[in-house]
């Protein structure tokens, strides 16, 4: 091993060629590994972990090792890249993506990708959905599809991370069958939709503060300039009247007294 890492890169690149050897190769893949580490960078921003990307990287620069001929006069690192950039992009084509989508539609959005930052880069904005089709050669339509597709790359997960959470009121998969604390409210829209005409402006103004403005009982009272007690007996007697209005409940003056009942 000593022997081989005196040797020069073309040589062994040489050697190798002649005979493919796997000490040889394995000096090679150290040697290149900084072109495999450079390209996987460029790959780093697309939510892949970095060393997964790596590994594949390196995946890359082996088969390029392998295929490499030196009497085409052809540079190893020129062969190298488009060979480990191909890996990197079949990678997140064929591995990479949280939904099923097929294979050209996944081609279409990695170079929707490119031209995307491209354009943004020369624009200073981002592009048109037009400007992008027309950049791509493809309709709008295959634009948009490939847009949707692109961002099907990831699933969010129901656990979600720390800073979501906190954002969320808690993780997504508690949220799950939670219950809805806006049905009561929806239920009471529903109510007061049937007779709020016929209510005095008190009553409609407190109704429309509590439940259109979403405003509490003291914040009510005090833009009407009444205790709050008062605003709470308002939203009772008004929700009263409604219902009354609407045959959900009986007027209590209509109740049979015991007179009537003798």
């Amino acid at each position: 091993m000593t022997q081989i890492r005196r040797l020069d890169t073309d040589e062994l690149l040489r050697l190798h060629h002649d005979k493919a050897d796997g000490a040889i190769q394995e000096e090679l893949v150290r040697r290149f590994e900084p072109l495999a580490r450079k390209l996987a960078l460029r790959y780093a921003a697309k939510g892949e972990p970095l060393e997964d990307l790596v590994q594949v990287a390196r995946l890359g620069l082996l088969k390029a090792i392998i295929k490499f001929d030196p009497e085409r006069g052809f540079a190893f690192s020129s062969y190298a890249t488009p060979t480990i950039l191909g890996e990197l992009k079949r990678h997140f084509r064929d591995s990479a993506w949280a939904l099923h989508v097929p294979r050209g539609v996944k081609e279409r959005a990695l170079e929707l990708a490119g031209a995307t930052q491209e354009l943004s880069s020369r624009l200073g904005r981002s592009p048109s959905v037009g400007e992008l089709a027309e950049a791509l050669g493809i309709s709008e339509e295959q634009t948009l599809d490939a847009l949707e597709a692109y961002h099907a790359r990831y699933a969010t997960p129901l656990d979600g991370s720390p800073d979501e959470d906190d954002q969320l009121g808690g993780p997504r998969a508690q949220m799950l069958g939670s219950e809805d604390e806006q049905l009561e409210l929806t239920e009471y829209l529903a109510v007061i939709a049937q007779g709020v005409d016929g209510l005095p402006e008190a009553d409609r103004m407190v109704l429309y503060l509590r439940f259109a403005r979403d405003l509490t009982q003291a914040e009510i009272a005090q833009r009407m300039g009444v205790s709050q007690m008062q605003v709470s007996r308002l939203l009772r007697a008004a929700i009263t009247k409604i219902r009354i209005v609407s045959g959900e409940q009986r007027d209590p003056g209509d109740e049979p007294t015991a007179e009537d009942a003798r």
